[in-house]
């Protein structure tokens, strides 16, 4: 196979793949009709010039004579590449060796996955997930959303789909892929509905809408090929002979009996990691980020990145920026949802917590992404393994408190000055509410009203509040100072009237489970996985680890048999 990099096709030109198979013939010296097949393999954007914006392809071809072929072209370009091709790599007959079936806690995209690979493969397992179905799911967010009352095992962050479910669906990942299962995943999620472009966007994302419908069918396909689902089914004790697990305790009665059990239990599933840390299964505390969520006008963020107002085609333009504070904090972008919304995100009652969602077509009029500062152990206040988690709801119950159980929002020209005096600043007018968080007449800091007044897009609700009294002190001044150097980056981005909703504290895991290179606990049989685990940062890798984790239980089964 040859692989060609950087082939430039303009925006909005028509019939690519014939373009792209007439510049391919003339970098390799060759006939169009030579060409036997042509593969996208990545598709970028290149907006260096704008507004006149391309997309950067690279491609694979198959032809005749490759290495010969390349040899002539002469082009740095140009490179012979074998392609990699995932296999699960499970040798024996699976029916003759099942006698406990493998048990996988968790339905978010690490055990999804995981159960789907091994359901595939014909270990039959056996998913457990806390939270409800999605349809059943989606149902219960919405409530919440319109000021019902909150469900703590079925919500943003808990049930079908996991807390990914209810984001902008990006698939994007730094992980390197030299086994294939980036791969895999996307081609796993354009089997059960997603576009076909995500297998070579450099951006692709699904959005929650699509999302929902994926992981319902993929939930389908695991029971069709053998595997059992059970929602509402909290997993509240591990069983233990000695070092290695027998079975696991549904809901403080049930019990399962079972040799191999995959912990994708996601990053806000507090109580299973306490009732871990009793059974003295090996964790430490580890360095996240905590931060907010800022909303701009999705009209200026295209402005910025593509040269236009309306990118067309482009669709809602993305943005990356990451800087060094002068205390020492790194401060970047997380999570960011092009035409999106902000969401109250809580899943424990009296804190709160927010994230951003897209849906597939990204056109809210705002674009939001968390902002947020590291932290570290040393931040916690203690050296236990659950002090981030304590850390993280210190933070939730003061943002609670501040909104009253709805997202406090303050303008970023009122948080800086509030940041900068070191102490809060009473707005001058009384704070307005929306209990659906779509429309508000006025913004509360009317001395310093923007000609255009920036209206929160979010779901859930939210109240006008003093927004600098959630973070810590230090946090704070590296907001400010990160958000000072991204309005040198993307012009705007530090404006007044910039819209802050706190607090963003999910960001990842505040634990990692240990584990071996078998990827098993020091308690054997139990299989750490995926971002609750602390192995993984996003959807996709997630998803990879969780394949990752079903080839060490397929291993260690057939070894077994």
């Amino acid at each position: 196979m040859i692989r060609i990099n950087q082939i430039n096709v303009q925006v909005n030109q028509k019939n690519t793949e014939q373009q792209l198979r007439k510049k391919a013939s003339q970098i390799l010296k060759i006939s169009d009709k030579e060409i036997k097949s042509l593969r996208i393999v990545r598709q970028s954007i290149d907006a260096r010039k704008k507004p006149d914006i391309f997309y950067s392809y690279v491609i694979d071809i198959e032809t005749n004579q490759e290495e010969k072929v390349c040899k002539r072209a002469k082009n740095s370009q140009v490179s012979l590449i074998k392609p990699v091709v995932y296999r699960f790599p499970a040798e024996k007959k699976v029916s003759e060796m099942i006698k406990n079936r493998p048990v996988i806690i968790g339905m978010g995209p690490a055990g999804l996955f995981c159960g789907y690979f091994l359901a595939k493969a014909g270990f039959q397992p056996i998913l457990l997930e806390r939270g409800a179905d999605v349809d059943t799911r989606m149902k219960d967010v919405e409530t919440f959303w319109q000021g019902g009352v909150l469900k703590p095992d079925s919500n943003v962050q808990f049930g079908e789909g996991g807390a990914g479910t209810f984001s902008d669906g990006k698939l994007n990942t730094l992980v390197k892929d030299k086994d294939g299962r980036n791969a895999a995943v996307l081609k796993t999620f354009v089997e059960f509905g997603a576009k076909e472009s995500i297998l070579y966007e450099a951006k692709p994302h699904i959005g929650t809408d699509v999302l929902c419908g994926i992981v319902k069918r993929m939930r389908q396909e695991i029971i069709r090929l053998g595997g059992e689902v059970r929602f509402d089914s909290k997993v509240t004790e591990l069983k233990l002979n000695g070092d290695r697990i027998t079975g696991v305790i549904i809901n403080g009665k049930e019990e399962f009996c079972c040799d191999h059990v995959v912990l994708a239990i996601g990053h806000s599933a507090r109580d299973t990691f306490d009732m871990l840390y009793e059974k003295q299964v090996p964790m430490e505390a580890k360095s996240f980020a905590v931060g907010l969520r800022v909303e701009h006008p999705q009209t200026m963020i295209n402005v910025s990145q593509y040269g236009m107002t309306e990118p067309g085609t482009l669709g809602a333009a993305p943005y990356k920026v990451a800087a060094q504070t002068s205390v020492g904090r790194g401060v970047y972008s997380f999570c960011m949802c092009p035409g999106g919304y902000v969401v109250n995100a809580s899943s424990e009652p009296g804190r709160l917590a927010v994230n951003g969602m897209s849906y597939s077509g990204r056109d809210g009029e705002n674009a939001n992404s968390a902002i947020i500062v590291s932290v570290t152990p040393e931040d916690f206040g203690s050296d236990h393994p659950l002090a981030g988690i304590a850390f993280q709801r210190e933070l939730e119950k003061r943002a609670y408190e501040l909104g009253q159980g709805k997202i406090p929002v303050q303008r970023y020209g009122e948080f800086r000055r509030c940041v900068e005096q070191q102490r809060s600043e009473e707005l001058q007018d009384a704070p307005q509410q929306s209990d659906k968080g779509i429309h508000i007449d006025e913004i509360p800091d009317a001395a310093s009203k923007p000609e255009s007044v920036l209206i929160p897009q979010n779901k859930g609700g939210y109240v006008y509040a003093d927004v600098s009294q959630i973070l810590p002190a230090e946090c704070n001044k590296a907001f400010v100072e990160g958000m000072t150097r991204f309005g040198q980056m993307i012009p705007g981005f530090d404006r007044e009237d910039t819209l802050l909703s706190g607090v963003e504290s999910r960001t990842s895991s505040p634990v990692r489970i240990h584990r071996d290179d078998t990827l098993q606990s020091a308690v054997r049989g139990l299989y750490p996985c995926g971002e609750g685990a602390g192995y993984a940062g996003g959807i996709t890798s997630a998803a990879m680890d969780g394949i990752r984790v079903a080839e060490a239980v397929a291993a260690a089964i057939c070894r077994n048999a």
